[in-house]
């Protein structure tokens, strides 16, 4: 069966082709990072507008690299919430129009669920060595942990608070005037043989002694700190980031990812001992996943917990397509569609 999924929930235009849930055929992301870089952030009606641009371009690749035609196709799915609104609607709408013209199954996908099937693309992993599992997904726009029974039936148990630690990295990147995206920037400098993880001695949150929550602020507020120093009167901050040298930024960038890492393996301890189910699995998925600090932390834990690890290859930690028809496929199997009144949500079910 070939399913063709279309991804569109905030900066990237995705499109591909997965035969039989795993196997991707074709995968196309048109990332619009260079609309946002001057903006340090990606801007939702710029977004919006680029997908609208872009999206039969994608789509149209997607098909050939799959050397297949759209009458080939057996169903479409769309990543449909959650994520920018106006985003959302032109993927949506793209899904429904060829699935009304090819006369094939329309099935809406949550994004953030399919983030944890992305580890299992190009696999031949069996579900019943995978499931049950603790799910954690790691991006720009969510950072949370899933007790999941089956790919279909998660359980959220617990969740940042305020930034995703994707958003933090950017935050953190702009503070030390990196650029735009931050994470790559961020474990660049991080990761130099130079870099000192324990120049600075950030705060990790823990939320209370059980709280499976996260927060990522506290963090970013105390590296604001120590690029500009402590506020005074009238906000005024006594140093400009333009006075740091580079082993300061690298230092800082070692220190930030030490903190930022030790709260998801916190949290992801005290989910484990939390669990009435045993895992078998860690599953991950998100764009932060393929920071290599995080990659090295969970390969530990996975380790020392017995559990089997499944990470994305590193194509698939950001937002693509593939992951979308991917999860479609496994949700048409198991008897779930939508018609033409599916709508787009910014939000998690």
């Amino acid at each position: 069966m070939l399913v063709l999924g279309i991804e569109s929930s905030c900066d990237e235009t995705a499109a591909s082709v997965v035969e039989d849930a795993r196997s991707v055929r074709a995968s196309v992301v048109s990332s619009q990072h260079e609309i946002h870089e001057e903006y340090g952030g990606v801007v939702p009606e710029l977004a919006s507008r680029a997908h609208a641009e872009r999206i039969t371009g994608v789509v149209t690749k997607a098909i050939r690299d799959a050397g297949c035609k759209l009458t080939d196709l057996d169903a479409i799915a769309v990543g449909h919430r959650p994520g920018l609104i106006g985003a959302l609607l032109v993927g949506v709408s793209a899904a429904k129009a060829l699935s009304w013209s090819l006369g094939v199954p329309l099935i809406g996908v949550d994004h953030v669920r399919a983030h944890l099937w992305a580890g299992l693309l190009d696999t031949t992993l069996s579900l019943d060595d995978v499931y049950p599992a603790l799910g954690l997904v790691v991006s720009g726009g969510h950072t949370a942990m899933f007790a999941c029974a089956s790919p279909a039936e998660l359980t959220r148990l617990g969740g940042t608070i305020d930034d995703a630690v994707g958003e933090a990295y950017d935050k953190a990147a702009a503070i030390l005037g990196l650029g735009h995206p931050g994470g790559p920037l961020v474990d660049a400098l991080a990761s130099s043989a130079e870099a000192e993880e324990r120049a600075v001695d950030f705060p990790v949150s823990r939320m209370g002694k059980t709280s499976l929550d996260l927060s990522f602020s506290g963090l970013k507020t105390s590296l604001l700190y120590q690029v500009r120093g402590v506020p005074g009167p009238g906000g005024k901050f006594p140093h400009d980031k333009g006075e740091l040298t580079d082993r300061r930024r690298r230092d800082l960038c070692a220190s930030f990812q030490r903190a930022a890492s030790r709260a998801i393996v916190l949290k992801l301890e005290r989910a484990l001992e939390a669990m009435e189910t045993r895992p078998m699995t860690l599953l991950v998925g998100g764009g932060v996943s393929a920071n290599s600090r995080i990659r090295r932390e969970l390969t530990d834990l996975a380790e020392r917990q017995g559990l089997r690890l499944v990470l994305p290859a590193m194509q698939y930690c950001v937002d693509n397509a593939a992951m979308i028809a991917g999860l479609g496929h496994h949700n048409l199997m198991q008897g779930e569609s939508d018609d033409l009144t599916l709508r787009a949500s910014p939000s998690m079910a």
